[in-house]
């Protein structure tokens, strides 16, 4: 049995067609049913994201499947000028499991250490398990891969560094004050970063939010969706002493806050620290307002030069997380391999039992003299001729079923004994039988 998957993405194409090929959950379920369709797939999933479209399959015949594959994925897709077998990867056996891995972990991630796609690829699962569309391989393969996930996050420090502006804006202002629980935010415009910087300080469980902006009834709006109260555009400087921490992000083009109005507020403050994040281009707050004691003032080139720091971080990090998932693709690979040894070491059981019966019926039928006991014991002596025959070639099998050179073995003894085993019985018995495997 064989692990494949064939796909694209943001790595191999541009967005105009991966967007073509794009599956909307919606209609997940034709999809999948057209996979499970294929002659060639026994299990399949689909994995689609902006990022990736990815087809896993279980297939006895992986050339003949990855064949299917495309074909499906160029039925899918959508009419465009691009040509799509030029940005589609195939993948077989470990490095199909190795990829599994990777994505799950987020090393295969645009963004180093994001955590959406394992989510999506746990919905991805229980759209296929939904569908019946996983069987015992998948059900094996997936929290393999969740697992590995959750042990590259635990063990490394892949996600504890902050690469976006938003985010890191709230590790800077935890740098300074240390626990954020209690603080008042002030955010200065509406604009889809400054909301992004607020979640991420919601979830400090920050106090006060105070949100303004020239429009008044977009703060309204952005203090709605966060849990803040908006402030009028002409009346947020009155409200700035309240502030500790200050978020600034409008297109208004020059200088909203001077140095000599950040003095001002600071000596309302008794001098209690404040820290700034102006990420408007052009700047909102003047550079010079740096000078003045316990005010903290960062702007966007500042926050590039955390995140570029914080992804060398990440980066240091993927190296362990690799050998994470090595490890974790040879404990996986190692129980797929055992696969092939039950159904051959049953056929050569049938073989020569098969065998046996035959020769002794013949045997028998010219001895009718003997007693029944006589009959027996010649059985039993049958039996375990047999059983000594086949103790040292099954005890081989076994042992070589774990090993990377063991299809050699395995190919060896259908070729001495003329065995055709069948791959499917067999396969559901072995579930849960790696230890630690959930």
């Amino acid at each position: 049995m064989h692990l494949l998957v064939v796909g694209l993405s943001h790595h191999t194409a541009p967005v105009e067609l991966r967007e073509q090929l794009t599956f909307h959950s919606c209609d997940a379920n034709s999809p999948l049913r057209a996979l499970m369709a294929l002659p060639s797939v026994a299990e399949g999933l689909i994995l689609s994201t902006c990022n990736r479209v990815e087809l896993y399959a279980v297939s006895h015949d992986p050339v003949e499947a990855g064949r299917q594959l495309r074909g499906l994925l160029s039925a899918q897709r959508q009419e465009g000028g691009l040509q799509l077998d030029p940005h589609l990867y195939e993948l077989a056996d470990a490095a199909a499991i190795r990829h599994l891995f990777r994505v799950a972990s987020s090393l295969d991630s645009m963004v180093l250490g994001e955590p959406q796609i394992l989510g999506q690829l746990k919905s991805a699962y229980a759209a296929a398990n939904a569908c019946g569309c996983a069987g015992p391989i998948l059900h094996r393969l997936l929290p393999r891969a969740f697992a590995t996930a959750k042990r590259v996050r635990s063990e490394t420090a892949i996600a504890q560094h902050a690469v976006s502006v938003s985010y890191a804006a709230v590790e800077l202002a935890r740098r300074i004050f240390g626990d954020l629980a209690g603080r008042t935010v002030m955010i200065i415009g509406a604009g889809k970063m400054c909301e992004l910087a607020a979640r991420h300080l919601v979830t400090q469980q920050v106090g006060t939010t105070l949100v303004t902006n020239r429009t008044l009834e977009r703060a309204r709006q952005l203090a709605a969706r966060i849990g803040g109260r908006a402030v009028a555009f002409e009346q947020f400087p009155y409200h700035l002493h309240q502030a500790d921490i200050v978020l600034t992000s409008t297109a208004a083009g020059g200088v909203l806050l001077t140095c000599e109005q950040l003095e001002q507020v600071i000596r309302q403050r008794r001098n209690r620290a404040m820290f700034l994040i102006d990420i408007a281009v052009p700047r909102n707050i003047d550079p010079a307002a740096n000078r003045i004691d316990n005010l903290y003032l960062y702007d966007i080139d500042d926050l590039q030069g955390v995140i570029a720091a914080n992804r060398q971080q990440r980066r240091k990090a993927a190296d362990k997380a690799e050998d994470i998932v090595d490890q974790e693709v040879e404990r996986f690979s190692r129980w797929l391999r055992t696969l092939e040894v039950k159904p051959l070491i049953v056929a050569l059981h049938r073989q020569m039992e098969e065998l046996r019966r035959q020769e002794l019926a013949r045997t028998l039928a010219g001895l009718s003299h003997l007693s029944e006991d006589d009959r027996q014991a010649i059985e039993a002596m049958s039996r375990s001729l047999v059983n000594k025959v086949l103790h040292q070639p099954i005890t081989v099998i076994k042992a070589m079923g774990h090993e990377k050179a063991g299809e050699l073995y395995l190919e060896t003894a259908r070729r001495l004994f003329r065995l055709e085993p069948e791959a499917g019985p067999g396969l559901a018995d072995t579930r849960d039988k790696e230890d630690g495997v959930p």
